[in-house]
């Protein structure tokens, strides 16, 4: 999943930690179908919106959404703007350095290539990736010439007007763009980068993690969170 790419000044944020009564602010994307969305009322919906109020009734907390763009969405955490990032985030090396991490509640998502051509130079050719993502780092390094945009739906658009020959993302949300463009089509091989999604939170949040940690082990006991992972097409199973 996503690869945020951190800068210094983040890291000398810090914030205190939430306490059980606290309201537990839930930062999210909503840009990010089908994990994070803004719905036709204006409200957090999606896969995560689901899973998140299920966590927080099993956790006994009370959650408030949040929404915060990507590129500064662990800086806000630490500086205290919400209490735990829930926005497709995958566990990277990187971020532990950083934040912490409950347990993933998807295993990891492959990465796929989206064009409008079969015969697109994948390895040479101009790939388009949301800024600050694991697949933008991938293609860096790949050989390939990277156009980075702020916000995914620019990506594909990218290859659309022709800006980009092809788009690498998320299998769930390419999948998506696809169903909605009939004009482009899966290319290439998936990738696979990135670890599972989980909730992140600041390091002294460790009574916080816990809870969360509880209720995800319950979901995934009693199945629950396998049914919301096939009802939004999100990953593979537990």
């Amino acid at each position: 999943m996503k690869k945020l790419i951190l800068t210094t000044a983040a890291l000398a944020l810090v914030a205190g930690a939430a306490t059980a009564a606290d309201v537990v602010r839930m930062g999210t994307e909503g840009a990010y179908p089908p994990w994070n969305l803004i719905d036709d009322n204006g409200e957090v919906g999606g896969f995560e919106r689901e899973l998140g109020d299920e966590l927080c009734k099993r956790a006994e907390l009370t959650c408030e959404w949040v929404t915060n763009d990507w590129d500064s969405i662990i800086p806000n955490l630490l500086s205290g703007n919400y209490d735990t990032i829930i926005a497709g985030m995958s566990v990277t090396d990187e971020r532990e350095e950083v934040i912490d991490f409950t347990d993933p509640y998807t295993p990891p998502d492959p990465s796929i290539y989206v064009a409008l051509e079969d015969d697109v130079d994948l390895t040479g050719g101009v790939i388009a990736a949301q800024t600050g993502t694991i697949q933008a780092a991938y293609v860096a390094e790949s050989g390939a010439e990277l156009v980075e945009f702020p916000v995914p739906e620019d990506t594909v658009a990218a290859v659309r007007n022709g800006e980009a020959d092809a788009v690498l993302a998320d299998d769930s949300f390419l999948q998506d763009a696809v169903k909605a463009n009939p004009e482009l089509k899966v290319v290439g091989d998936p990738v696979a980068i990135g670890g599972g999604v989980a909730l992140g939170l600041r390091e002294s949040d460790s009574e916080l993690k816990e809870k969360f940690n509880t209720a995800i082990q319950s979901m995934k006991d009693d199945g629950t969170l396998n049914e919301l992972i096939k009802k939004w097409e999100v990953s593979s199973l537990w």
